[in-house]
């Protein structure tokens, strides 16, 4: 069964834009649970723009579902998580400028520093996933970092399913295989949602899990949060 992991980032910002404590994070984080969902992601960035570190610590004292944390390896950010010890830890590459992940690891390039990250996570028990594209490369070099699993980067997929979806799967259904064949679990996220998720869980059906935000909440506006999330694993059965 693919899990859903809902990420949270988006209520973070609401509750900033204003300062004080509406919407309630941690209140957010156990209704999903509730409503369906089998995990929580969340993406400290340096500059605090959403989730704050405070934040990571609240939530993993009351989770009761898998506890994902995604984020650049910086020094900072790996004390954090092996502070924490969540479920699992997403490594992406994005600079502390970035609005949002916009590109898988070049893993071949960033071998030997993604196999000690990964290494350091492993031995305080921590799962871990690699961001990455569908470069068959780089999931080969993946598999050498000894990552557990890796989560392919989905917006060119959403971004061209309305035009194809065909084409669009294609190079992700290719990925995924030759992932599973190398011994990786696979989650995928970006740009998913309640138009493209079906198909694509059709297609690959032994995903492990997707992370869901940006659309999730967004639809959490016009459906309500409970009934989003129902639909969303709804595409997942």
């Amino acid at each position: 069964m693919t899990k859903l992991s809902v990420n949270i980032n988006k209520i973070a910002t609401l509750r900033n834009a204003r300062g004080g404590d509406i919407p309630n994070i941690c209140q957010v984080a156990l209704d999903c649970e509730r409503f369906g969902a089998e995990g929580i992601t969340v993406h400290p960035r340096p500059d605090e723009r959403h989730i704050r570190f405070k934040d990571v610590w609240d939530l993993s004292a009351i989770l009761k579902t898998e506890f994902n944390i995604e984020g650049y390896p910086s020094a900072s950010f790996i004390q954090l998580v092996k502070s924490v010890k969540p479920h699992q830890v997403t490594l992406v590459p994005d600079p502390p400028e970035a609005i949002t992940s916009n590109a898988g690891w070049d893993t071949v390039k960033n071998l030997e520093f993604l196999r000690e990250v990964v290494a350091d996570f492993q031995s305080s028990g921590i799962r871990v996933s690699i961001f990455v594209d569908t470069n068959l490369k780089n999931i080969e070099f993946a598999a050498k970092t000894g990552t557990d699993r890796v989560e392919l980067y989905t917006e060119p997929y959403a971004a061209n399913y309305s035009k194809n979806r065909e084409k669009a799967i294609e190079p992700f259904f290719e990925a995924a295989k030759l992932a599973k064949k190398l011994g990786l679990g696979i989650n995928a996220g970006h740009d998913l949602s309640l138009e493209n998720l079906n198909y694509m869980h059709t297609l690959i059906p032994w995903l492990d899990e997707v992370s869901i935000g940006h659309a999730l909440i967004s639809d959490a506006l016009y459906f309500g949060l409970e009934d989003t999330i129902k639909q969303y694993k709804k595409q997942l059965s």
